[in-house]
């Protein structure tokens, strides 16, 4: 006995322009019956809630699924999965598409060659799922926009859910963000933490889906629009602030990869204004108000 539920759409040409589009979603419990062998020509996020199965890839090895867990299917990849037939399952699937997947699989959010992922917790994707089961109400003029951006917070859902993540964050990467200022080398970050140069490379490739120099990097140039947005600091003492002791090498790296130099930057943005720059991070619960009856 199972119970299933789905909708199926088809985004027009404009909104394919997204580059990732929802094709379909679903909500199914119970011992479901046993899918393909099939092949498939997009993406399916199938998130197991409770209960357990079987999966089976292109090599034939048949894999114990047991929930929470998340089945990766991916275009081109023969595959053959199914609940227990004495306990079945709970899931939900989002099917979607686009190119944007290839740089969600480049960055590690997507695992072509993992099928099968344990998960800490489905309930924050099974949330995610929930609301694009909800925007897929028959006439919802949001649809196709509504369900694209929800497709981007599951692929941010499931990556941050798996089990083999750290929930209080990783701490090779809060020690990379910690040091990001000092004027160290990759090699001499990676003797910090008595791993080798390509160790590191690996964990934070795993971790954040980028190399350590662009790790560090994004954080230093987002430091460095903080401070040219809301400070009067001279580019050269941004420079030094966010570890570059040649303030012209700087600006040709922030030119390089924000698109723009520095001084225009701080133009553009026209928020700046005397009295520093506070490093506090505002609590989302109570942001920053005008209060009245000071003179």
């Amino acid at each position: 006995m199972y119970h299933t539920w789905m909708r199926f759409f088809t985004p027009s040409p404009l909104h394919t322009r997204l580059g990732l589009t929802c094709l379909g979603v679903g909500l199914q419990h119970g011992t479901l019956p046993t899918v393909g062998p099939r092949t498939l020509d997009h993406h399916v996020a199938v998130v197991i809630n409770a209960g357990g199965g079987w999966y089976r890839g292109p090599d034939g090895r048949r894999t114990t699924v047991t929930a929470p867990a998340l089945l990766w299917l991916t275009p081109g990849v023969p595959h053959h999965y199914a609940p227990d037939p004495a306990t079945g399952w709970d899931e939900g699937f989002v099917d979607f598409t686009g190119p944007v997947t290839a740089t969600y699989t480049e960055l590690g959010y997507i695992e072509p060659d993992r099928p099968v992922v344990p998960l800490a917790d489905a309930g924050p994707a099974r949330a995610v799922i929930g609301r694009i089961a909800r925007a897929a109400r028959r006439g919802n003029p949001l649809l196709e926009v509504e369900t694209s951006a929800a497709v981007h917070e599951l692929l941010v859902a499931l990556r941050r859910a798996r089990a083999d993540t750290n929930a209080d964050g990783d701490p090779v990467l809060e020690a990379l963000a910690r040091d990001a200022f000092q004027p160290l080398t990759v090699a001499e970050h990676a003797a910090r933490h008595g791993m080798t140069p390509a160790e590191l490379r690996t964990a934070v490739r795993r971790g954040a889906g980028c190399s350590p120099k662009d790790y560090l990097l994004g954080i230093r140039l987002g430091r460095a629009k903080e401070l040219l947005a809301g400070t009067e600091l001279p580019v050269a003492a941004v420079a030094r602030r966010v570890g570059y002791d040649d303030p012209a090498y700087f600006s040709r790296l922030f030119t390089r990869r924000v698109g723009t130099a520095p001084v225009r930057f701080r133009e553009q943005q026209g928020r700046t204004v005397p009295g520093g720059w506070s490093t506090r991070i505002p609590d989302p619960e109570h942001p920053p108000t005008i209060t009245t009856g000071h003179v």
